[in-house]
């Protein structure tokens, strides 16, 4: 799988969870609940690329800290202070 697909499949899961989690206060749902609410769109890509729902999580998990690395990179270049979790 190539960089471009995982980074696809990442951009998937964020536009699926800020529809599904809108409504949910993320500071006080716990994060297994963020999760499950999550599983759909997961067990849906796992099925299309052959993947269990585990390494879909751990692909966007992975995917999603190496783009926020190379955003706070880029935000130090120019000088800009990051927060890299909220």
């Amino acid at each position: 799988m190539t960089r471009n697909e995982k980074i696809k499949i990442t951009e998937r899961i964020n536009h699926y969870a800020d529809e599904v989690l809108k409504k949910v206060d993320r500071q006080a749902v716990p994060i297994s609940i963020q999760l499950d609410l999550l599983k759909p769109v997961m067990e849906q890509i796992a099925q299309e690329y052959g993947k269990t729902v585990s390494d879909v999580f751990v692909l966007y998990m992975d995917i999603n800290s190496e783009l926020q690395a190379e955003e706070a990179e880029k935000k130090k270049e120019m000088g800009e202070e990051t927060i890299l979790f909220e």
